[in-house]
Order: C-alpha cells, then sequence, then structure tokens
C-alpha cells in the first residue's frame, strides 16, 4: 500500500490544512501517476490520505487529472472497502459478525456499540472521534466475541464492556479555562 506520508500530504499533527493546499498536494501526485498503468488506486489512496476520505468533489477530480472516465474512479472507490466517500472518524471500531462471534453474541456488542457511539455501521460519530464497521472474521474465533479498535484486537467482549474499551481511545476533554478544583 502507499503511504500518506508528508509527500502526500498526510499530517499526523492535528492541524488542519487548507482545502486549496490538499488540491494542490493532489495535483502533484496526479502528475506523478497520470498515464502510469495502475496508477488510479495509488492516487486513491494518497488522496484519501490527504483528504481523510474521498468525496464526490475529489473523485471527480481525480478523474478529470488522469483523464479516466468518472464511472471508472466512482467504481474502483465503490468496490474496495479500504475507500471511504464518507469523513472517518480517529479510531475505526470493527465487530466481527463471523459465525463464532455471531452466535457468541456479537450482534450484542454490535448493538451496545451502535447504541453507546449513537451511529450505525458505516457511520462516524458527530465528533470525527469513532466511526463503527463491521468485518467477518479476525482470526480469534476460540476468544470471540472479538473487535478491533484500529488495529487492537479485543477478545470475549462482553455489551458491558463497551464504555470501557471506548474510554481508552477517546481523547481527553478539553479543559475548561478559569475554572478550578
Amino acid at each position: 500500500m502507499i503511504s500518506d506520508e508528508p509527500r502526500a500530504g498526510g499530517c499526523a499533527c492535528g492541524e488542519e490544512i487548507p482545502e486549496a493546499e490538499k488540491f494542490r498536494r493532489l495535483d502533484e501526485i496526479i502528475a506523478e501517476y497520470r498515464g502510469k498503468p495502475g496508477g488510479l488506486i495509488p492516487v486513491l489512496q494518497i488522496a484519501q490520505g490527504i483528504f481523510g476520505y474521498l468525496p464526490d468533489e475529489v473523485v471527480r477530480h481525480i478523474a478529470r487529472g488522469l483523464e479516466v472516465p468518472y464511472a471508472e474512479v466512482a467504481g474502483v472507490v465503490g468496490f474496495y472497502s479500504f475507500f471511504s466517500t464518507k469523513p472517518r472518524g480517529k479510531h475505526t471500531v470493527r465487530v466481527c459478525l463471523g459465525t463464532a462471534c455471531y452466535v457468541r453474541g456479537g450482534k450484542q456488542v454490535l448493538d451496545a456499540f451502535k447504541k453507546e457511539l449513537g451511529i450505525d455501521v458505516g457511520d462516524t460519530t458527530g465528533d470525527r472521534e469513532f466511526s463503527l464497521d463491521v468485518a467477518r472474521c479476525f482470526g480469534a474465533c476460540g476468544l470471540a466475541p472479538a473487535i478491533m479498535v484500529d488495529d487492537d484486537v479485543h477478545q470475549r467482549v462482553k455489551p458491558a464492556r463497551i464504555r470501557e474499551i471506548l474510554a481508552k481511545y477517546r481523547s481527553p476533554a478539553p479543559e475548561a479555562k478559569g475554572v478550578s478544583a
């Protein structure tokens, strides 16, 4: 997979890059890959790194820049689950619904995440802290039900533990100024 390190415009520092700068960086990447066989997927990966997701405006910009039909670019974005057309959260929660996890309570775990986060599968919380997805298997069937938060696997998850698990990933609340304890 192509990295979205500094060359691509991805920044782990949390500062927001102006939209015009994002498109300038995307144009540099498009120019680098224009005419190269197999260049579409790397451009989409880097674009997602720059923008955080692939809104329709970006997909159309890539299609024009690479001189590829919009339908082809949109088809690739829709086919690969790695690509997202919706803003994604800082953390991605994936609940396994493979057979073992489902039988051992995976559906109840998913329902608890939906309730706690206030979102449905494929959505992102309003604060863009969490996105919620389902998966089919993490290879932890003997310790089902399993979930992943980013790259961390949690096993034997119970709905009652959802809040505790999420607390490990939540950003600290900003401190109120001028208030003493």
